[in-house]
């Protein structure tokens, strides 16, 4: 309905994955690096780990959408409550493999032989696994046995677990798993979208579907869209679509946060997203919070810079080893999905070193202000 109301070609906050929506966000392009990374060694495990929406399926189906069939071939599966053995021919079926009978070895014989034969066709075999955290553990050793078939020195199957919080911690305490652990090459944990990257994101999707600024956006919306949806990418898409809906109803041009929070107040009633996302404050106290921290802050304020200036540094040093670890890499699979990632890691390495010096002088200004004037204050109190 919004869509032709607003003369859209399409429905930009569609929730099912689609990778032509793909937003590069900072945790999402740190993640297909290390997607790029993993996919160039060759063997072992891959780990992407998320809050529900967190966009870990729009990731992976960009990434799949780089690819060459004719040198990698993938499986894919969505887990539910799976057991060792039944892992095993779920695997089988998402290679296309026709198991006859139901027992595991007859299942293991043919993924093995079906592994072989990619291999001497010249190509790679992926494993993709979406919603690992429903695995036992015993289904997730049987993974990691997977990974054992060779051809020669050569392994036969990589793999990319794909889950929720509850996987990661899994996977870090379980005692079970440590051999998995030590085969784990690559792991990220997808964060949520910064504060200002939420208008970037919602401004992109609308623009894949044709929108040229009908409808416009109050900028406040874009906070306030922030704050409702904790930087979810899919509960941004769910509010921004009751957003767009509720405008076409009104025929409303412009977007405000009058309605923003009749959407809330609407979704909160229907329970459309956990209570969590819809806990936020009004903005007006949000704002005066931030200024009562603010004078509370004083007091923290030179262990802050430091902790600024360290950061910062800590992220040149990253954007750094990334691009040195991925322009080095020859897999022609990886470089192909990697060389928009090393271009933009390049850009902000060059960007942050271009400022790196200014920014710095005009810290450590400020930090020898600050430092002035506490040193003042405390002499005028020993002096009173």
């Amino acid at each position: 309905m919004f869509d032709d109301f607003y003369g859209l070609t399409g429905k930009p906050f569609q929730i099912t994955p689609d990778p032509a929506f793909y937003f590069r966000s900072v945790t999402h392009r740190k993640a297909l690096s290390y997607l790029g990374y993993g996919l160039a060694q060759g063997e072992g495990f891959i780990v992407i780990t998320g809050e529900v929406g967190a966009g870990k399926s729009t990731l992976v189906a960009h990434l799949m959408s780089t690819i060459d069939p004719e040198r990698l071939t993938v499986g894919q599966i969505v887990t539910s409550k799976l057991d060792e053995e039944e892992i095993i021919h779920v695997v089988a079926q998402s290679f296309g493999l026709d198991i006859d009978g139901h027992d595991k070895a007859s299942a293991l014989g043919a993924i093995e032989g079906f592994l072989h034969e990619e291999a001497r066709a010249g190509r790679r075999c992926l494993l993709v696994v979406d919603e690992s955290q429903n695995l036992t553990v015993p289904a997730l050793e049987e993974l990691r046995m997977l990974s054992n078939f060779q051809l020669g020195s050569h392994p036969l199957l990589q793999t990319l677990l794909l889950g929720q919080p509850e996987f990661r911690a899994t996977l870090q305490a379980s005692q079970s798993l440590e051999q998995l652990r030590q085969r784990v090459i690559a792991a990220h944990h997808l964060d949520p979208m910064e504060r200002g990257e939420v208008e970037a994101y919602v401004v992109h999707r609308l623009r894949k579907v044709g929108w040229s600024g009908n409808p416009a956006f109050d900028q406040e919306v874009f906070g306030e869209l922030y704050e409702a949806s904790g930087g979810i990418p899919r509960r941004v898409n769910q509010i921004a679509s009751r957003l767009l809906l509720l405008g076409a109803v009104e025929q409303r041009t412009r977007i405000d946060s009058a309605m923003l929070g009749a959407v809330l107040e609407e979704m909160a009633g229907e329970k459309a997203l956990p209570e969590a996302a819809l806990q936020f404050p009004p903005m007006a106290e949000v704002r005066q919070e931030r200024a009562n921290s603010h004078e509370q802050s004083t007091g923290l304020a030179l262990e802050t810079v430091e902790l600024m200036l360290a950061e910062r540094d800590a992220k040149i040093a990253e954007l750094q080893q990334a691009v040195v670890e991925m322009a080095s890499r020859q897999d022609e699979v990886a470089a192909t999905a990697l060389m928009p990632e090393i271009a933009t890691l390049q850009e902000q390495l060059a960007r942050l070193e271009a400022k790196t010096a200014e920014q710095e002088r005009a810290v450590r200004h400020t930090l020898t202000m600050l430092i002035e004037w506490i040193e003042g204050e405390m002499g005028a109190t020993k002096a009173a």
